[in-house]
């Protein structure tokens, strides 16, 4: 997160060179060349041996991921970058309350609008609407890059995944920001984009590739909420968004919502004990499949699903 949030405020001290867009599209082609470097020839061999269901997903991923950077600066350039990370960060929460089953839970979904609301502020008609709507349209393509992500963690080692991914993102974001980049052409903005393409998307990218192999979407959701915290930070730091007292308590309330809806979640789907002998028959199934069944090509663990 602190990677991210990083790259995204460095990024957004470019856009006035070459536009959100055309940051957008040099951070994604970037990392495209880094992990197709990374993945070397083994990558070809990878996508011979997918099959069609899991390239459609790669392709997926990749269009899901170009919206979600495109939206993101494009929110950025218009709002403050805590408001837009939070904005961004309702299309997780949205998904992790409808999978509660308790009315009472939706006091989540409550205290994030609440947070929302301090945070843009719409009473004041000072905040940008369209970068309030950009930062809502983004938080749908958020939600579905943690599903999608993990669906091509399952089929693809992570580099081998996002090399692709990126690929197609870059692919997808080129007619949009290419043409302001070759219009003016700078070696400056390439080596400062490069630079800021490795703190974002190629490092915490990666890194959410790997922990969504490792970790259930409850806890991983859980650590996500303290995004928009993350993000107010670095806004501080690298570009001198000071927030109003207000805006604490908003983003107070969207990470607070956030970890709530995620350990509720949790709760609304509770994994059941099992007896001793219960778990010396899984563990004797578990031996038996290690030995007769070979690992699904690329996945490093057990389905995320899995408490353990």
């Amino acid at each position: 997160m602190f990677s991210l949030q990083t790259g995204g405020a460095l990024a957004v001290t470019l856009f006035g060179q070459v536009g959100a867009l055309g940051v957008t599209w040099l951070r994604l082609s970037w990392a495209a060349l880094i992990l197709l470097l990374l993945s070397g020839p083994s990558l070809w061999r990878a996508v011979r041996e997918a099959t069609p269901r899991e390239r459609a997903s790669v392709v997926m991923l990749g269009t899901v991921s170009a919206g979600m950077m495109a939206l993101y600066s494009e929110a950025t350039a218009r709002i403050d970058l805590g408001t837009a990370t939070a904005l961004e960060f309702l299309g997780p929460l949205v998904v992790a309350v409808l999978a509660l089953r308790r009315r009472a839970e939706l006091v989540w979904l409550l205290a994030a609008a609440t947070g929302v609301l301090l945070l843009t502020r719409p009473w004041n008609g000072e905040t940008d609407p369209v970068g309030i709507l950009l930062g809502l349209t983004g938080a749908t393509c958020v939600g579905l890059y943690i599903v999608l992500t993990q669906r091509v963690g399952g089929s693809f080692s992570a580099v081998h995944g996002l090399a692709l991914a990126m690929t197609v993102a870059a692919g997808v974001t080129a007619p949009l920001g290419a043409p302001s980049v070759l219009a003016a052409p700078s070696w400056h903005i390439l080596a400062a984009t490069l630079g800021i393409a490795i703190l974002f998307p190629v490092v915490p990218f990666l890194l959410e590739m790997v922990v969504l192999q490792r970790m259930n979407r409850t806890a991983y959701s859980t650590f996500v909420s303290l995004e928009p915290a993350v993000s107010l930070v670095m806004g501080m730091l690298i570009i001198a968004q000071t927030p109003l007292p207000m805006e604490l308590v908003g983003m107070a309330a969207v990470v607070v919502a956030g970890i709530g809806a995620a350990r509720g979640t949790a709760r609304a789907h509770p994994y059941p004990r099992r007896t001793s002998g219960q778990r010396e028959r899984r563990s004797a199934d578990h031996v038996e499949n290690a030995i007769s069944v070979p690992r699904k090509r690329g996945s490093t663990t057990c389905d995320s699903s899995d408490p353990r």
